[in-house]
């Protein structure tokens, strides 16, 4: 039965397509549905059976992109069958070898992360932790950089950047590996060190340190040519990895500013008719040489979530634009049957091995250039997600929204023992965390941070949005850290300002008011203790509201899920927003040239927005997106 609802589901997708938040055609989703109806059951691919192998993350890493934009279950479930055909019961993964030393197999750890961090499940963590354990013991350069594969040694290529450090990156944010974060920037810094060239910028796709392959160059150890796929590679390491660094280590700047260094030299090399690349990056005029989609996809990910991310100037915007449309002109074809297909893409370009690989562009020529190849339609994906998001972003960049770990802040120890924070945070991806919430402020171009401390008019200044949610009370932290008078007129200045305050808070069950009410009070807003709305089980249609256009802020959402809330009670100048039977249950109130929106529920946590557990009728995500998109907008008018 489930192979024939993922049937059915990528056969819809393949028919239409039609979202309200992004462009009318979601190439996104297209070539995921392509990729679903390819690989219905496991990652089979030319005949081969499936195997263990990094195509399958770079498909999968894109289908996650749209599984975030759309909260679509369907596509979760598609990658957790993925990975579930490989990690057993125990963690082990079928045809995973760590003695191999192949950094190519460990791209795929990323998708075990996500499903570890998701579902918190044992058999996921184990495996991650195979896959760090190769990292540990993975053989090295003299000056610390991951050889390429045990069989290539003293050599690092471009590539394997992508396939190790985003999940280095995210293991070590994952399970508080500070320190890993400066052998993940030492690996940026090395390759760039030794890869770039002065005169263009660009990165050769190989460098060996013993100068013995008969590709090294004897004095630089290069490779010669510049190959457009490796420096795809590069890029999308380079903004992956950086989703996951503390936002105050220094391997941040260290890596940002090789990514603007790179995007310079890059975007030199677009060729200006098409917008695309070409497969040898610097020889436009040589015969032979061909546009490359998968190489193309990868360099316009890279500028285009460097655009989003704040990691690249907006400037860059008309380059990533041009790439796109050139990608989707130039590769792009619909067949007889409706299957959206990417053409264009060399199925494999590598250095030295049996038959050997000499580096040459006679070489790179050689290679097969085929239809649907997974590197090139993972890349796409990833990329098409990225161009969908970015005309999104114009209102939202450079603006911060400030989630509050203060008043909330809940604590537990991680497998490790470690003492971490949990519960309505923006790294937590459990039905309780705020993950899914964050992506859609970052879709908007808008950056997400934490605050640990009590709020000060300094570290406040920063931030255009504030988010407050469900204060602790005694049972969930032995010394909360309750609402004072000297907090409220920090937060109601800031507000005056123009801040935009978003009180989440909960019912009489699960939090503390007497102290809280304090700020809310200050803008007109009251939070009664009372538990509105129970609903028994799986009765969802008991916590349904219908929801109308009149208040200007839910203008795509009509029917939305909340239960056990607190209604509010409003004086001058707060304002309901929505009303029913007679209780308020959400609210807005200005103040100054600052806006503050309260609702008596922490509302938009995973469980309830991811797509996981609440039936597609119900649209917590629209209704998310439709009020980051509304206090985007205020801030806009304010600034």
């Amino acid at each position: 039965m489930r192979k024939i609802q993922l049937l059915v589901f990528a056969t819809a997708l393949l028919l239409s397509n039609v979202d309200a938040y992004s462009q009318p055609k979601l190439w996104s989703r297209e070539m995921v549905a392509t990729s679903m109806n390819l690989w219905k059951d496991s990652f089979s691919f030319g005949g081969r059976p499936a195997r263990w192998s990094y195509d399958q993350g770079v498909i999968l890493k894109g289908v996650e992109a749209v599984w975030n934009a759309s909260a679509d279950v369907r596509y979760f479930d598609y990658i957790q069958k993925s990975v579930d055909f490989f990690v057993d019961e125990n963690g082990g993964i079928r045809g995973y070898r760590p003695d191999e030393f192949n950094i190519d197999h460990v791209n795929n750890g990323k998708l075990i992360l996500l499903m570890y961090r998701v579902t918190g499940k044992e058999k996921y963590r184990k495996a991650a932790d195979l896959l760090r354990g190769q990292l540990r013991e993975h053989p090295r350069t003299s000056e610390g950089g991951f050889w390429h594969k045990k069989i290539y040694p003293y050599q690092m290529w471009l590539d394997g950047l992508y396939m190790g450090e985003p999940f280095y990156a995210e293991y070590a944010m994952t399970f508080q590996e500070d320190t890993a974060f400066n052998d993940i920037t030492r690996q940026f810094v090395l390759m760039e060190k030794h890869a770039r060239d002065s005169k263009t910028g660009l990165l050769y796709h190989g460098w060996d340190e013993s100068r013995q392959q008969k590709w090294a160059d004897k004095t630089t150890g290069l490779s010669p040519n510049f190959w457009a796929r490796a420096m795809g590679w590069y890029g999308m390491a380079m903004v992956d990895a950086l989703d996951y660094f503390p936002k105050d280590h220094p391997g941040r700047k260290s890596i940002t500013d090789i990514l603007v260094r790179y995007a310079k030299a890059i975007t030199a090399y677009q060729d200006q008719k098409s917008g695309v690349w070409y497969d040898i990056l610097d020889k436009h005029t040589t015969k032979g040489n061909y546009l490359e989609a998968s190489g193309s996809a990868m360099i316009t990910y890279t500028l285009a979530k460097g655009i989003r991310k704040g990691y690249l100037p907006a400037s860059y915007k008309a380059a990533a634009n041009k790439g796109y449309a050139g990608l989707v002109k130039e590769f792009i074809e619909t067949d007889s049957n409706g299957q959206v297909n990417l053409k264009g893409t060399v199925s494999v370009s590598g250095l030295g091995g049996n038959p050997y690989r000499d580096g040459s562009f006679e070489y790179y020529m050689s290679e097969k250039v085929i239809v649907n190849d997974p590197k090139g339609m993972g890349a796409f994906i990833k990329c098409a997600a990225e161009m969908e998001a970015l005309p999104n972003t114009t209102a939202g960049l450079g603006k911060t929204v400030m989630l509050d770990n203060f008043f909330n802040n809940e604590k537990k120890k991680d497998p490790n023992g470690k003492t971490m924070r949990f519960h309505y945070t923006w790294d937590d991806k459990t039905y309780g965390g705020y993950a899914m919430l964050g992506d859609i402020f970052g879709l908007q171009g808008v950056k997400t941070a934490s605050l640990p401390e009590a709020p000060t008019a300094a570290n406040l200044k920063n931030a255009q949005f504030y988010v407050i949610v469900d204060p602790d009370n005694k049972k969930e932290s032995e010394n909360p850290n309750y609402m004072t008078a000297e907090h409220v007129k920090v937060i109601r200045d800031w507000v005056s300002k123009g801040g935009l305050l978003v009180l989440f808070h909960n019912d009489s069950i699960n939090t503390e008011f007497e102290n809280f009410n304090k700020l809310p009070e200050a803008f007109g807003i009251h939070f009664n203790q009372n538990s509105l709305n129970p609903v028994q089980g799986n009765q969802y249609e008991q916590g349904a509201f219908a929801i109308t256009a009149q208040d200007g802020i839910f203008k795509t959402s009509k029917k939305i899920y909340i239960k056990e809330l607190s209604s509010l009670r409003l004086s001058k100048p707060a304002v309901p927003v929505f009303t029913r039977k007679g209780e308020v249950i959400m609210a807005v109130s200005k103040l100054g040239k600052g806006t503050v929106f309260a609702v008596g529920d922490p509302w938009f946590y995973n469980e309830y927005v991811d797509g996981r557990k609440l039936p597609a009728e119900y649209e917590n995500y629209k209704a998310a997106t439709d009020l980051v998109r509304w206090l985007i907008k205020q801030s806009h008018a304010l600034n």
